[in-house]
């Protein structure tokens, strides 16, 4: 039976720091009851998130139906803030199970725990795991395509992506999965395993495992995660594009960033230098290229969007849309023009 699921976004109910909620209500709206933040009760995530039409409210005896609290928002370092703490535990008290996908680990916190089980529901960190597995390069099929989302820094649609291109390629009648490596990611297709959570020597391993677990399908679509030029998270982006070897990469990008996410003394590199530090790094262990670049133009008029895809078609020689406004087809043709150009069966 499909959740019945409260959005928790409190204080932090706006694009970025609420793009789990975002992505919920965008891919699983039949589960999605309402969003709560008692700040902004009466508004509609069409207006604070610019998805969907869910409610804002204040009160879980707004929705008493609901069997799930999910903690909608990403926060710095992955912690469960403060204020969260009463929320949570109220929602445990009407008999809520709890997902949490955030760093902080509702399991490791001995009063929730203790509320979880005179309640009996369930506390679910999707985060928490016991990954161990090392790279071994054994078992590879070598007649699925690997295909892997990138970027020139975090946040900016890497899994909206891939989850487009695998949505159109299946449409097409093509044999394709989305593999899911962050919270969002397995909240929506259901596997997958938390990249960033893994412990630094496994993230390689865990990436691998996750090709081995997929690799039945013809197209496998590899969720990407940070950047490679975001001192913070570059060890995991690494990882994930050693360990899933893909043959191609999509290059992601958001129309006028120009410095780190998070980090505005740092400044983005021109996307020519940030193509050829992915192809030059993922080569390392496997022949890679990007084949087509995502824009994500979300701030910017259609008008805009067209003269910039059409400046970095000219300028890269490469397929580039917004997944979004354009449509996900010219870089669905670029993979199944790899898929050709490898004669994988």
């Amino acid at each position: 039976m499909p959740r019945k699921i409260i959005l928790l976004t409190e204080g932090l109910t706006n694009p970025h720091n609420g793009k789990t909620a975002r992505n919920l209500i965008y891919y699983k709206p039949e589960e999605v009851l309402c969003i709560f933040d008692r700040a902004l009760a009466g508004k509609t995530s069409a207006e604070l998130l610019g998805v969907g039409n869910v409610p804002v409210v204040s009160s879980f005896h707004d929705f008493p139906d609901a069997d799930t609290l999910l903690i909608g928002v990403a926060t710095p370092g992955g912690k469960i803030p403060p204020s969260y703490r009463s929320i949570i535990l109220e929602a445990i008290g009407l008999q809520m199970n709890i997902i949490n996908g955030l760093h902080d680990f509702l399991h490791e916190d001995a009063e929730m725990l203790s509320a979880a089980r005179k309640a009996g529901v369930r506390l679910i960190d999707i985060r928490r795991n016991d990954e161990h597995d090392v790279v071994n390069r054994k078992g590879i099929n070598e007649n699925c395509l690997r295909v892997h989302t990138v970027g020139n820094d975090c946040s900016l649609g890497k899994m909206i992506v891939s989850l487009e291109l695998n949505r159109a390629l299946v449409a097409a009648g093509h044999d394709a999965k989305f593999v899911a490596t962050g919270q969002t990611g397995i909240l929506i297709e259901g596997d997958g395993i938390p990249i960033d959570a893994v412990v630094a020597d496994f993230i390689n391993g865990s990436a691998e495992k996750l090709v081995l677990q997929n690799q039945h399908h013809k197209i496998i679509n590899i969720e990407g995660q940070g950047s490679l030029f975001h001192p913070r998270y570059s060890s995991v982006t690494l990882g994930l594009l050693h360990g899933s070897i893909p043959h191609g990469l999509i290059m992601c990008y958001e129309m006028g960033r120009e410095y780190i996410h998070g980090m505005a003394n740092i400044k983005i590199p021109p996307l020519d230098r940030v193509i050829k530090t992915y192809e030059d790094t993922a080569s390392i262990m496997f022949p890679c290229k990007v084949i087509g670049i995502a824009i994500n133009s979300r701030k910017y008029t259609a008008a805009e969007a067209e003269d910039e895809r059409k400046r970095v078609q000219d300028r890269f020689g490469l397929p580039a849309c917004d997944v979004i406004r354009h449509g996900a087809e010219d870089l669905v043709q670029a993979i199944l023009q790899l898929h050709k150009k490898l004669e994988l069966c």
